[in-house]
């Protein structure tokens, strides 16, 4: 079996949330719990985080991961989906999964697939967690895939678990307000397990106190420990004033990751160190420095308000929902640039009806699919923003959109990608 052999298995026999979205969420952990078992309890065989959240779990996770490693502990990262290599989902020390593992594993236990059945996500974590265990990693940061409380990931018991934002993302499985869906997200915390809140929010925040107080859990707010202050930013790197307790706890923290939202991810990955510290790892302030400076070339971290081009200037980001798109914009909006080229593509499982009212009517739009099942139609979006007032063009695919926008776009206006993580993926020079 080769390792495109291997992929073709799995993508043919396993229902992939990726492609065709909620029919492949499975509303229990039966499944990862039998694989589990098959192989031994993995799950145990090493220490762990584990984050959720709707918004900035990804680089949450990377941070995280990154730092870890800087302070000379062998670190597994778990992360979906991937963008251009499903190896990208497991990493060791900043390296992708190897080819020949995956292809052994999926040989070594197709029997076992064809008998329990398992979602493609719950193979992935499966595969995760035996990996990190086989590689006797020190610790592992694990990012929930769906949700929290039915998440295949939500079987391990943590050394801290790390909830970031809470935003309206996958309403028909989660529910369709902030207290439902932060109920399902609050599934992460484990009795006596330490809980942080990367911000506090009003509607949510009850939620996590409540879910706290049963389980015995301590619960932190990020936000009421540590303060931001944005003192340099470009599309290169921020610089932050960290304040803990208004005194000031560590002066010019560069970041490399460059989206404006991350403000709200720092301080749940400080309050996360901070607590590790207390259980007795070693984390010296210069490894933390070094892993935040360099958190995308450590983890190889793509696609969170990455820059692609000088001239026109491009821009990429992952974000898809509400919370995020709006976090877009606000920084296409300190750019202030003389025109914005957007390409944009969205998938079918979701009402896009209130993303699209978000964007604005000046710019011009490229609308497109990406390459999987679960593509909204692009005529379907086309239809859709011309209801909403906006002007622009539809393409049969992200990359005839992204080469229509370079054709359009003198060099000192601006060319956005995004709508969509499936959209980025398709991104060539990513």
């Amino acid at each position: 079996m080769t390792y495109q052999d291997c992929l073709d298995y799995l993508y043919q026999q396993l229902p992939m949330y990726q492609r065709i979205g909620n029919a492949a969420f499975k509303k229990s952990l039966d499944n990862i719990i039998d694989l589990c078992e098959a192989l031994g309890q993995p799950q145990h065989k090493f220490k762990s985080i584990h984050v959720g959240g709707t918004n900035g779990k990804g680089s949450s996770s990377h941070m995280l991961a990154a730092v870890l490693q800087e302070a000379g502990y062998k670190t597994g990262l778990y992360t979906s989906p991937h963008l251009k290599s499903f190896t990208e989902r497991v990493k060791v020390n900043g390296q992708e999964l190897p080819q020949d593992y995956l292809i052994r594993f999926v040989e070594q236990n197709k029997e076992l697939f064809e008998s329990i059945k398992p979602s493609f996500f719950e193979m992935t974590v499966a595969l995760a967690f035996k990996y990190f265990a086989d590689e006797q990693v020190d610790i592992a940061v694990i990012e929930v895939g769906l949700g929290g409380r039915l998440d295949s990931t939500n079987i391990i018991t943590p050394e801290v678990s790390l909830i970031t934002n809470i935003g309206y993302d996958h309403q028909a499985l989660l529910g369709d307000t902030i207290v439902a869906i932060a109920s399902e997200k609050a599934g992460i915390i484990k009795a006596g397990v330490p809980a942080v809140i990367s911000t506090k929010q009003e509607e949510a925040e009850e939620v996590f106190i409540l879910k706290a107080m049963k389980v015995e859990a301590p619960l932190y707010f990020a936000t009421d420990k540590f303060r931001l202050e944005l003192v340099e930013g470009d599309l290169e790197r921020q610089v932050f004033q960290v304040y803990s307790n208004e005194m000031l706890y560590l002066a010019g923290l560069e970041l490399d990751l460059t989206g404006s939202y991350q403000k709200y991810n720092l301080p749940g990955v400080l309050q996360v160190l901070a607590l590790l510290q207390e259980k007795g790892y070693s984390i010296p302030e210069e490894a933390l420095r070094a892993g935040l400076a360099k958190a995308k070339s450590i983890t190889g971290l793509k696609g969170r308000w990455q820059k692609l081009n000088d001239s026109p200037l491009t821009i990429c980001d992952t974000g898809h929902n509400e919370d995020g798109i709006k976090q877009i914009l606000q920084q296409l909006e300190a750019l202030q640039p003389k025109q914005v080229h957007m390409v944009f593509g969205a998938v079918n499982d979701k009402d896009i009806t209130k993303v699209l009212q978000l964007l604005p009517k000046v710019y011009t739009y490229y609308f497109c699919q990406a390459d999987i099942p679960r593509a909204l139609p692009v005529a379907d979006l086309h239809k859709q923003s011309l209801e909403v007032g906006l002007k622009g063009t539809a393409y049969t695919s992200v990359s005839e959109a992204i080469n229509a926008a370079k054709a359009n776009a003198a060099p000192d206006e601006v060319i956005f990608i995004g709508g969509s993580t499936f959209v980025v993926a398709e991104i060539q020079e990513l």
